[in-house]
């Protein structure tokens, strides 16, 4: 494994948050079995985060992505003092090492060698998990952005709520027509599906969070057994997410505009592809959900259509029966608009972006279908030029 680092050492000790649970029930011992990144000695010191980015032919978005992580080095929050920031090379073609390496202080790993069950991105993670030297790990992807101080407030919050996983939905940057008029239909689902509300409350079982920003705890990380629990997972933030709750640590997932944002697909291809590998596994009624979003997309069309047809056969015989139900079908359609648009409107994007959201209803039904089929008929997707099985 090659490293490259411009880092020193910190110092410190390992001190769970307060409020996480004790000691583990004996049947989920097996996220300490051997083959996790802790049956290896501890660092002799500990930083107090490490801040790790996994990194796949990111040239386009890597270094405003680490100018944002840089930048909120300070004498009270030292790089290579206090945190690390580790980018972890996934056999990138293009210039994302020489982009990373110049950026002072910032180490540059590669990834191990892929093995079988492994996605590419939970092996890159596991690579530098396993060099990791922080007591809270932050794994965030290369095209986010993050706010001045957002790294310390992240680790405030966490121990404020005293949770062992903090996790983000990054503020989404979007653009031309298509991203906007679909980027909403998909987070107000997500909004919908998983309410943080529940997803915080530790008597459900509703577990979410953003491998855009996802902060752990060392030990909590531990107990659930990191990466390697979740190592062929397509979704491993919201499966680690499940760990998490269920073995107690305690979960915390919000909105964070006012921390981090991203762009997550730079061209239309990926984000076909990026959300044909995702959508079926965020929501088990993908096909129904298709279907729901193709009649939305009828009525909100449809009905003005026929209401104008009916209200120009006025002079037609019966006019005032025709009149009648084209008002009555209008009515309908201003009741379908107005229950659209509330649900659009969950998922905080910007006023324009959910007015253009009907035009991405049949590209979003598209998706949704395309991806049950690969799911559940080709049992295989795609992603970054890779193949995986589900």
């Amino acid at each position: 494994m090659e490293e490259h680092s411009a880092g020193t050492k910190g110092a410190g000790g390992f001190k769970p948050v307060l409020g996480l649970a004790g000691e583990i029930d004996p049947a989920e011992r097996w996220a300490w079995a051997a083959g996790t990144v802790f049956d290896q000695p501890e660092p002799e010191s500990l930083m107090e985060l490490t801040v790790i980015v996994p990194a796949r032919n990111e040239a386009e978005c890597l270094g405003a992505c680490l100018e944002s992580l840089v930048s909120q080095s300070e004498e009270i929050f030292k790089l290579g003092r206090d945190w690390e920031l580790i980018v972890v090379d996934d056999h990138s073609t293009d210039q994302t090492v020489s982009i990373a390496l110049s950026f002072s202080g910032v180490t540059v790993l590669a990834a191990g060698t892929l093995e079988k069950g492994w996605t590419g991105k939970n092996n890159a993670l596991w690579t530098a998990v396993r060099r990791a030297r922080g007591r809270w790990l932050l794994f965030t992807d290369a095209d986010t952005l993050h706010k001045p101080g957002n790294l310390r407030r992240a680790l405030h919050e966490a121990q404020k709520h005293k949770v062992g996983m903090l996790s983000y939905s990054p503020r989404q940057l979007t653009a031309g027509l298509v991203q906007r008029a679909l980027m909403p239909l998909v987070f107000c689902e997500l909004a919908l599906a998983y309410p943080p509300a529940r997803v915080n409350d530790p008597q459900t079982r509703i577990a979410a969070a953003n491998g855009q920003f996802l902060l752990v705890e060392r030990e909590s990380y531990r107990r659930i057994g990191g990466h390697a629990a979740v190592a062929e997972k397509i979704l491993e933030d919201v499966e680690l997410a499940a760990l998490a709750k269920r073995r107690r640590q305690g979960l915390r997932f919000r909105y964070a505009e006012d921390a981090v944002s991203t762009r997550m697909y730079r061209s239309a291809g990926g984000m076909i592809e990026g959300w044909s590998k995702n959508l079926a596994l965020l929501f088990d009624n993908a096909l129904a959900l298709a279907a729901w979003r193709a009649i939305d997309f009828l009525l909100l069309f449809g009905l003005p259509l026929l209401t104008v047809g009916l209200w120009n056969a006025r002079l037609m015989e019966h006019s005032l029966q025709w009149l009648g139900a084209g008002w009555i079908l209008g009515v309908l359609w201003l009741r379908t608009l107005v229950r659209f648009f509330n649900r659009v409107a969950k998922s905080n994007f910007p006023l324009l972006d959910c007015l253009l959201s009907p035009l991405g209803l049949p590209l979003f039904a598209v998706l949704l279908y395309r991806s049950w089929f690969q799911h559940k008929i080709l049992k295989r997707v795609s992603w970054k030029n890779r193949s995986y099985g589900v």
